[in-house]
């Protein structure tokens, strides 16, 4: 797998962390989760600068933003119990859509 796409997964994986413990943190009123807030977000965007040497930024926050869109989304469902109208599905199903096309079609991928 190439390095960029290692970043960004990272990347993806520490900002949805960041912001599952947001929900957590209860407005920041509860410590532990507003600390893994802040160091969530704090490797969220270093990883993905690290992305951004091989990566244009529009690729990379398209993906980046995207995917943590689609994650939280299954995330509050599971774990919030909060649900999705069949509009907010289409949505997500447009934006992974939208994640294949770049990925599969565009050479912008690598610089």
């Amino acid at each position: 797998m190439p390095v960029q796409y290692v970043y960004l997964i990272l990347a993806i994986a520490t900002e949805t962390i960041g912001t599952t413990a947001l929900q957590m943190s209860q407005q920041f009123t509860r410590l532990g989760p507003s600390l893994v807030v802040l160091v969530g977000y704090g490797l969220s965007f270093w990883l993905m600068a690290m992305a951004l040497k091989y990566m244009p930024v529009g690729i990379v926050y398209a993906i980046w933003s995207g995917l943590g869109i689609v994650f939280i989304a299954a995330i509050g469902y599971v774990l919030f119990r909060q649900t999705l109208d069949l509009p907010a599905l289409i949505g997500i199903a447009l934006i992974i859509a939208g994640i294949l096309v770049i990925h599969l079609f565009s050479s912008n991928t690598q610089h």
